[in-house]
C-alpha cells in the first residue's frame, strides 16, 4: 500500500480524536490557553528535534518566509475558531461544520489556481450546502435552550474553516520552495508567541497529572497530524489525501456514540437525531464529491 495512505489515515485518526480531547480540556482551561499550549508543545518538540539532528533548518526562524508567517496567522485563527466553537457546541457538531474547510479549499483551487471545476464537483458543493442546512436546522429544533450559543459556535467553527483555507493556500505555495516540517517551526512558533499575553497561566497550577497528559496529547496531536499530512503529500496525490482526511468526523461520531453509552461524567453525551445524522452524512458525501478529482495531481517532492 502507498505510504501516503498510511500518513493520511494517521492524520484522519488524530483529527478524529482531536475534537473530543479539546472539549474535555475546556473543563479546566479557557480556549486561548489550550491553543497556546498546543502550539507551544508542537514548536518545542520540533525545535528540539532539529537542534539535535539538523541545526541548519533552525535558521529559518531568523528569516521566516512571508508566506509561512501568513500561514501561521491563519492556522492560529483556525485553532481559536474551532476550539471556541466546540466550547459552545459539541465535538460531532464541530466536525460537521468544519468541513467547510475542504470545500472552500476546492473552491479556492477554481478561483486562485485556475483549476477547472467538473460537473461532479459542482453537484458536490450543492450537496454540502443541503447537508449543512438539514443538520443546522435539525439541531436548532432539538435544542431547548442555548440557541444563541449554538449559533455563535457554528459561526466560529465556520470562520475557523475559512481560516484553515487561508493556511492551506499559503502553505501550498510555500512548500514549493521550503521543507514542510521546517516551515512548521514558523507556523507553530508564531501563534505560540503571539498568544502569550492572553494565556491564563495561573490555571495551569491546578491541573492534575491526567489534565497535563491530555494537554501534552493535544500538543503532540498538532505535531503528528500536520507532520504526517506533510509527508502524505510527498507520497500521495492531494485529491486522494483530501478524501481520506475528510472521513475523520466518522471517527468522532463513533467515539462519541460509544462514550454516550458509557455515561461518562467528563464529557456531555450527544443525542443526534436520525435527521441530524442524515444531514451529517450528506455533508460528508458532498465534500467527497467536491474534493475528488478525475485527474491525478503530481505529488509534492
Amino acid at each position: 500500500m502507498n505510504k501516503g495512505i498510511y500518513f493520511a489515515s494517521f492524520t484522519a485518526l488524530l483529527w478524529g480524536f482531536l475534537a473530543i480531547a479539546l472539549k474535555v480540556s475546556l473543563n479546566y482551561l479557557p480556549p486561548v490557553s489550550v491553543t497556546w499550549f498546543r502550539f507551544s508543545i508542537a514548536f518545542v518538540s520540533l525545535f528540539l528535534y532539529y537542534l539535535i539532528f539538523d541545526k541548519a533548518k533552525i535558521k529559518i526562524i531568523a528569516k521566516p518566509p512571508k508566506l509561512a508567517l501568513l500561514a501561521a496567522l491563519f492556522l492560529g485563527f483556525n485553532y481559536l475558531g474551532f476550539i471556541s466553537g466546540i466550547n459552545l457546541t459539541s465535538p460531532s457538531i464541530s466536525q460537521v461544520f468544519i468541513q467547510v474547510g475542504p470545500v472552500l479549499l476546492a473552491v479556492s483551487g477554481f478561483v486562485i489556481f485556475k483549476e477547472k471545476a467538473s460537473f461532479r464537483q459542482i453537484i458536490g458543493l450543492m450537496v454540502v450546502v443541503l447537508g449543512l442546512f438539514i443538520f443546522y436546522n435539525e439541531q436548532i429544533v432539538k435544542i431547548a435552550g442555548g440557541l444563541k450559543e449554538y449559533k455563535l459556535g457554528v459561526l466560529l467553527i465556520m470562520l475557523g474553516g475559512l481560516s484553515w483555507v487561508g493556511y492551506a493556500v499559503s502553505n501550498k505555495i510555500a512548500v514549493k520552495k521550503f521543507n514542510p516540517m521546517q516551515l512548521n517551526l514558523i507556523i507553530f512558533g508564531l501563534p505560540a508567541l503571539l498568544l502569550i499575553p492572553f494565556v491564563s497561566f495561573e490555571k495551569f497550577q491546578a491541573l492534575s497529572i491526567g489534565d497535563w497528559l491530555l494537554l501534552i496529547f493535544l500538543g503532540l496531536n498538532t505535531l503528528g497530524a500536520y507532520g504526517s499530512l506533510s509527508y502524505a503529500f510527498k507520497y500521495l496525490e492531494a485529491n486522494k489525501i483530501s478524501v481520506i482526511i475528510t472521513l475523520n468526523p466518522l471517527i468522532t461520531f463513533a467515539i462519541m456514540a460509544w462514550l454516550s453509552t458509557k455515561q461518562v461524567s467528563w464529557i456531555e453525551a450527544e443525542t443526534l437525531t436520525i435527521i441530524s445524522i442524515l444531514g451529517a452524512f450528506t455533508v460528508l458525501s458532498g465534500v467527497i464529491l467536491t474534493v475528488l478529482k478525475k485527474k491525478t495531481i503530481t505529488p509534492v517532492k
